[in-house]
């Protein structure tokens, strides 16, 4: 929810110029009035009373209310505006990413996983009537968020990704096992896994085409994304045990392409190959074109009047000025 403060008629504000131009006219007046000044008469002169000096009191309490009236007439509110999201048509999608160790492959600025999550980050922030999950895997997959619309979990928990947290290399079947197992019961419209990752098959007791021909029973749309360059790249290759210092060597990149092919033809997905941080965003964006929620916005609108803050303080200034002017100056002008 937000507030803002607003005029109703906010053009009878141009009325408030009056204020300056009476000050005008009053300076302008007092100039043109002619003094005589006779000599050695100053005795002869009276003391002005306290009531005297403080008579240019009435025009400014005249001013005052002049000025609160405009502003009670121009009818400033505030405004409270609520927004409610129906994502009764909202998509529940599966994040599976791969975070075995050549995730750390320097091929993406500044390795795969890094520059994956952050593109994940903002494709999660996009899609704000959707539930989505998050599932790592490696040798074995581990449910990390259920589906949620909470996306500050979501993202804490992404950010938290890392690879060496789980045993095995690559079980790519075992990951979209798992991320199916969270969907197969949603009753949304369209439940969709996009799964990623970098390498082959080489683990697992769920041959990955068993785990699509589950996904397409249910009526699960599996997007995969294979994360690496073409070529060389810098590859992990051992860890010094003492400092935990991880070195590098330039390796050939290995993606099963057409296993990720076929998953996704499968299941009516479709494959995308990411070979740089720039084409992974292009592939979120594509997905999110791909994908997209029935999003009903219902903005509610409550206003509270506030002119009687301006309308109540004028007519109490304008009854002193009143009775100044009748019982004190017995004048009206």
């Amino acid at each position: 929810m937000r507030t803002n403060l607003e005029f109703a008629n906010s053009w009878v504000l141009i009325l408030l110029l009056i204020v300056p131009l009476f000050i005008l006219l009053k300076y302008r007046k007092r100039k043109k009035q002619n003094s005589i000044f006779i000599p050695n008469l100053s005795k002869f002169r009276s003391e002005k009373t306290i009531f005297e000096r403080l008579r240019p009191v009435c025009f400014w309490l005249r001013l005052c209310t002049i000025f609160l009236l405009i502003v009670a007439l121009a009818r400033p509110r505030k405004v409270h505006v609520s927004e409610t999201l129906n994502n009764n048509k909202g998509i529940d999608i599966m994040l599976t990413v791969d975070v075995s160790l050549s995730m750390l492959a320097k091929d993406l600025d500044p390795d795969r996983l890094t520059a994956l999550k952050k593109v994940a980050k903002n494709f999660v922030k996009n899609r704000p009537v959707d539930r989505i999950g998050l599932i790592a895997y490696a040798g074995e997959a581990l449910s990390l968020v259920p589906l949620t619309i909470d996306r500050n979990i979501l993202i804490q928990q992404m950010d938290a990704l890392q690879t060496q947290t789980l045993e095995g290399d690559t079980a790519i079947g075992v990951g979209l096992a798992t991320a199916v197992s969270h969907l197969k019961d949603s009753k949304t419209k369209s439940k969709v896994v996009i799964l990623m990752t970098d390498g082959v098959d080489n683990d697992g007791f769920i041959k990955p085409l068993m785990a699509a021909d589950i996904a397409k029973k249910y009526g699960i749309k599996v997007y995969t994304i294979g994360v690496g360059s073409n070529g060389l790249a810098l590859y992990p290759t051992s860890m010094n045990p003492y400092s935990g210092e991880i070195f590098f060597e330039q390796q050939k990149v290995e993606i099963d392409e057409d296993l990720l092919k076929e998953i996704a033809q499968k299941t009516g997905g479709k494959y995308f190959r990411a070979t740089d941080a720039q084409s992974l965003q292009d592939i979120y964006d594509q997905i999110n074109r791909l994908e997209k929620s029935e999003i009903n916005n219902r903005k509610h609108y409550n206003y509270t009047e506030k002119y009687r803050l301006f309308l109540i303080p004028a007519f109490i200034i304008l009854l002193i000025e009143l009775l100044l002017r009748g019982f004190v100056y017995k004048s009206i002008a």
